[in-house]
């Protein structure tokens, strides 16, 4: 007979907010003027797709990846070459483990005597929002205050126990993702290996990487912004994101929110950090998670891998690609990991 493989996967998922202090800046410059919460509170209603897919819509943005969008997206595949954008939770203890601490994997089923196994069964414990592990939020994992009350992206109330959301949670946001993912590659475009913790990313920026890049940001893509996180945590070791990382700058919202985007995801925690918005709240830590997730119903990808598919796209020099993400539909689940391939 031959032997049977087993695997229990025990995820553990919640909202757990770590917020950077916002460091206000001391005067900002002409080109970058200082952002204030209330500008970031402004942008909750300005930038707003509350009600565009009706009342009752769980699912936000992921709505523009029309059955048209699909079949273009499928058309970019030529080489049939693959590669994952995921990045597993660490098993060890790291300063980038802010969350959850190390993954724990057992192994049941092994005779504690002989240690040896008799049937192969695995245990693996892990936070989904660990700040190693590449994981994509659903829309109620960060909120806004309407009228006295808490709520989550379309006006939904934000219901949320131990057994998860009642509302915007993974469970109802679909299957999954097949679009057209487009890399954008700011150290490559800069010339350098990667990003220093607290750089910035600006509108400019976004703009300059469609020129290098020759392409053009369009309704339902999902965007992915490489600032080189893993290079340098290869490089010099981890440290902790969640307080110092470069990502983008608020002021990016009203330019992607033109552009129409269905997901958008980095390989941080998205947010420059410090975010530099003077003022105090959740929204003033995190503005782009407040304004993506909660305002605009776009699903966000923390902590993606994009070394392999920036390795991939600069030897075609073509920086868009088919890209496939399954949901783990966790009922009420927060967020899911971001089991996600890019294919050329």
């Amino acid at each position: 007979m031959r032997p049977m493989l087993y695997i229990v996967a025990v995820a553990v998922f919640g909202s757990v907010f770590l917020f950077a202090q916002s460091k206000p800046a001391p005067g900002g410059t002409s080109s970058h003027p200082v952002i204030t919460i209330d500008q970031v509170m402004l942008w909750e209603t300005e930038l707003s797709n509350w009600g565009r897919w009706g009342k009752d819509d769980e699912r936000g943005a992921l709505n523009l990846i029309t059955p048209q969008k699909q079949v273009q997206a499928a058309r970019l595949v030529k080489d049939g070459v693959t590669v994952s954008l995921a990045h597993f939770a660490s098993l060890e203890k790291a300063a980038d483990n802010f969350n959850f601490g190390p993954t724990k994997h057992e192994m049941f089923g092994v005779d504690p005597q002989t240690h040896t196994p008799r049937f192969a069964l695995d245990i693996i414990n892990f936070g989904i929002h660990d700040g190693t592990n590449s994981h994509l939020d659903a829309l109620c994992h960060y909120r806004l205050m309407k009228d006295g009350k808490y709520v989550v992206f379309n006006g939904h109330p934000q219901d949320l126990d131990q057994n998860g959301c009642k509302a915007d949670g993974m469970d109802r946001m679909g299957p999954g993702v097949f679009t057209r993912g487009i890399l954008v590659d700011i150290p490559l475009m800069k010339g350098v290996e990667y990003l220093e913790p607290g750089t910035a990313i600006y509108p400019e920026d976004l703009e300059a990487w469609e020129k290098f890049a020759h392409v053009k940001i369009a309704s339902g893509d999902a965007v992915l912004v490489r600032t080189g996180r893993w290079a340098r945590r290869a490089k010099v070791g981890p440290w902790n994101v969640g307080r110092e990382a470069a990502g983008l700058d608020a002021s990016t919202m009203p330019w992607l929110k033109q552009r129409d985007i269905s997901l958008l995801g980095g390989d941080g925690v998205n947010d420059v950090q410090p975010s530099g918005v003077q003022g105090q709240g959740e929204a003033a830590g995190r503005p782009v998670h407040t304004l993506t997730i909660a305002v605009m119903g776009v699903p966000l990808v923390d902590n993606a891998y994009l070394e392999d598919v920036a390795k991939e796209s600069d030897s075609r020099k073509r920086w868009e690609f088919l890209i496939t993400v399954q949901f783990t539909r966790i009922p009420g689940g927060t967020a899911t990991p971001f089991n996600a391939l890019a294919t050329f």
